[in-house]
């Protein structure tokens, strides 16, 4: 398989090697809270959850969300972080490219998992959020934006892998999914990079 394996993810939760963790939420989770996902329990995916800090600022919110992770060593640190009086959550071990759920979601919130996945299998994942989420249903991305210069002479570097604007409008195109106008909002990233929050509605 193309791309880091279970164990490569559960080497660094075990060994705390998580760079691109900001111990706390996205601030751009809290835009999103304010508006898009003002609307209390709505059925909410974290696929990649990490550490599970906006699996936390959602359930706190009221929402009923399922965190998916690949490595047990997330998945227990997202355990223990909803531990605290008011943050419950479904969280699972499982392979995003396999696992469906019993009824689609009303949204999902993506910003670690396709970054971390090898762009062979972008394809399959794009599918799997697609089947996840209702008609109307809104696919939270944050789009990870991580050029390197190898990039120039077509080498795959990563994780995490750029995401491409023009790529993700392939990945996830027309009419399949409703794209907002851009420009889209940068958000810093604690690696010194950046991701664009892209809001996008499943027809």
């Amino acid at each position: 398989m193309a791309g880091p394996t279970r164990d490569f993810w559960q080497t660094r939760f075990e060994s705390r090697h998580t760079p691109w963790d900001r111990a706390s939420a996205s601030p751009q989770l809290r835009v999103w809270l304010g508006a898009e996902l003002a609307a209390s329990s709505l059925r909410i995916a974290v696929p990649g959850c990490g550490s599970g800090w906006e699996v936390a600022e959602l359930a706190a919110a009221g929402h009923e969300v399922t965190a998916l992770d690949y490595a047990d060593a997330a998945v227990q640190r997202t355990r223990s972080l909803l531990a605290e009086p008011g943050q419950t959550a479904r969280v699972e071990q499982a392979d995003v490219l396999q696992w469906q759920p019993v009824e689609p979601f009303d949204a999902i919130y993506e910003q670690t998992c396709l970054c971390a996945l090898h762009p062979d299998q972008w394809t399959g994942y794009a599918a799997q959020l697609h089947r996840w989420l209702r008609p109307g249903g809104r696919l939270l991305a944050l789009f990870m934006q991580t050029l390197r210069t190898g990039a120039a002479d077509g080498l795959i570097e990563g994780p995490p892998y750029h995401c491409d604007v023009h790529g993700m409008r392939a990945l996830f195109p027309e009419p399949q999914w409703q794209w907002p106008r851009p420009p889209y909002p940068r958000v810093p990233h604690p690696m010194g990079v950046a991701e664009l929050a892209v809001m996008l509605v499943r027809r």
